[in-house]
């Protein structure tokens, strides 16, 4: 019944001759004014929740408990500014800027802060915490397994330490002793693969010849089997996929970081595009099928796997130490971790000692007095060069490896760094670039300066305790030992056998863009051979 009707037959027994018009009029009024009102509210209740969220991000960055912190304001109100430099690349140039800027403990988040680096802010943050609750990893920051199976990267405390005293046993002295041979074996190729290249006078990507070194080592390490990515000087589509994923993986945690989406909604997607779910289940095979040939086989001699097998058991039976899928993880980790890292850091080291060949110059001449071949080279030999020592933590000082700062989180309660008390919740980092470039701790620190490890007195006031690059405490890297070594090896037996020369299109080459690590180009030289 129209809305005049009713009104009218309250009153009166007629209904007045006007009524009908009215119906038309009124029901879509009293339909508009309905959902005039549902948007009404719903505008209200957005405007509500803007307010609050500005009001929320106004408060937190200028009278909340990260408000003592120094920084620029942008970053404290929104975490975009460090979306945008993460996705950029310029986390090796933004990040420094701010710590000249503002000191040593920087705001670069509404609820994440960079430190620079000494001996007690390491530990602080990274370090044993007798008694107290260890600041977990962010686990934003670390891509999961393929397999999704915890890694030595992203396990958990207890399934950490399980794993990790399982596979430390494969990185003791004595089990890398006995890979003393195998090593010089593959530096004695690289030195035959560079012969051929120098002979025929062509330039080389030394970069590129290192990493087919490292991962070659790695694979035969780890699988008992090498990539035979130094015999063709070039890489297989495995690890192309590899250096690709590294800087899709950063991109990606860019956009987790704005909140816009879940890391399981971003998993989903990338599991529904056809071309990226195809190369994680190949870079998955790649692993499994390696691995389960080593696991089927006894190798002539001692590899990796041996000692993890001596330690945690056959991963197939029913009280093993690792189960296989944990077996895949780590095999996994083992073939990036273990390899770019290492070869980014010799090539830095290279670089710096071609632009500074005074430098040069004085490591060639320590090595071939000391050595004739290869094969004088030993860890125990290598290890007594003091420049060669001095060279590397240099070349690792101006070009980390890993040039970023590993992100921890403040547990319940908060934690102290340095002189800082650090709230609960809050995300943590050590920004190793930043720390090897800072002045108060390093000399002349963006400078080439060897001698600075070697006691000189113009650098008696440098901070030593400052350099970490392979961090500390119990999540520390487990193959330093065995990275120092094949360092301490190539590069000793690249400069013992060749003279080399930088080309001119790499003069400028470490200057380049961060996606977790290092965006490399080419490192190209001219080599001349020369005998020992």
């Amino acid at each position: 019944m129209p809305l005049c009707s009713m009104v009218a037959s309250s009153a009166d027994t007629h209904t007045p001759t006007h009524c009908l018009d009215m119906t038309f009029v009124q029901v879509p009024l009293i339909g508009f004014l309905h959902h005039a009102n549902i948007f009404s509210i719903a505008l209200t209740i957005l405007s509500l929740y803007i307010v609050s969220l500005v009001a929320s991000r106004v408060y937190n960055a200028y009278l909340g408990p990260f408000s003592r912190f120094p920084g620029p304001k942008s970053r404290a109100l929104t975490v975009w500014p460090l979306a945008r430099s993460t996705w950029n690349g310029a986390d090796n140039t933004d990040v420094p800027n701010l710590h000249k800027q503002y000191g040593k403990v920087v705001r670069i988040a509404p609820n994440q802060l960079s430190f620079l680096g000494d001996g007690k802010t390491f530990k602080d943050i990274y370090g044993f915490r007798h008694n107290q609750t260890e600041a977990k990893k962010e686990t934003r920051f670390y891509a999961r397994p393929a397999n999704r199976a915890p890694g030595l990267f992203t396990a958990d405390g207890s399934t950490h330490s399980r794993q990790r005293k399982i596979v430390s046993h494969a990185f003791s002295d004595k089990a890398l002793k006995e890979q003393e041979s195998m090593l010089q074996l593959w530096a004695k190729k690289l030195r035959s693969k560079l012969a051929e290249q120098a002979t025929r006078r062509e330039q080389t990507d030394m970069l590129k010849m290192l990493n087919c070194t490292t991962f070659d080592i790695m694979a035969d390490f780890t699988f008992a089997e090498p990539l035979h990515m130094l015999d063709n000087s070039e890489y297989v589509s495995w690890v192309k996929t590899i250096f690709g994923g590294i800087k899709f993986g950063t991109r990606l945690r860019a956009i987790r970081m704005l909140g816009i989406i879940s890391r399981s909604a971003l998993e989903k997607i990338r599991s529904y595009v056809p071309s990226l779910r195809k190369k994680s289940m190949q870079h998955l095979k790649y692993i499994t099928d390696r691995i389960d040939r080593r696991l089927a086989k006894t190798p002539d001699r001692p590899d990796l796997w041996s000692r993890i097998l001596e330690k945690g058991g056959d991963p197939r039976s029913t009280d093993a130490g690792l189960s296989l899928q944990e077996h895949y993880s780590i095999a996994s980790l083992f073939m990036v971790a273990g390899t770019e890292t290492t070869a980014t850091a010799l090539s830095g080291t290279m670089y710096y000692l071609l632009k500074n060949p005074e430098y040069m110059i004085k490591l060639q001449h320590e090595l071939r007095s000391a050595f004739s071949s290869i094969d004088d080279m030993h860890l125990d030999s290598l290890a007594r060069v003091p420049f060669l020592e001095a060279v590397l933590k240099e070349g690792i000082r101006m070009y980390p490896p890993v040039p970023i700062g590993l992100p921890r989180v403040s547990p319940p309660g908060g934690m102290t760094v340095g002189e800082h008390f650090v709230p609960e919740g809050t995300v943590v980092a050590v920004h190793q670039l930043s720390t090897y470039r800072q002045e108060d701790n390093f000399k002349h620190a963006y400078e080439f300066k060897p001698e600075r490890w070697l006691g000189d007195l113009e650098f008696k006031d440098d901070r030593l305790d400052a350099f970490e690059p392979f961090s500390v405490g119990p999540r520390n890297c487990l193959g330093k030992n065995l990275a120092w070594h094949e360092m301490r090896l190539l590069l000793s037996a690249v400069l013992l056998h060749f003279d080399v020369e930088l080309c001119k299109e790499s003069k400028d080459w470490a200057d380049q863009k961060v996606y977790t690590l290092w965006e490399k180009p080419a490192l190209m030289c001219k080599l001349t051979s020369v005998k020992a």
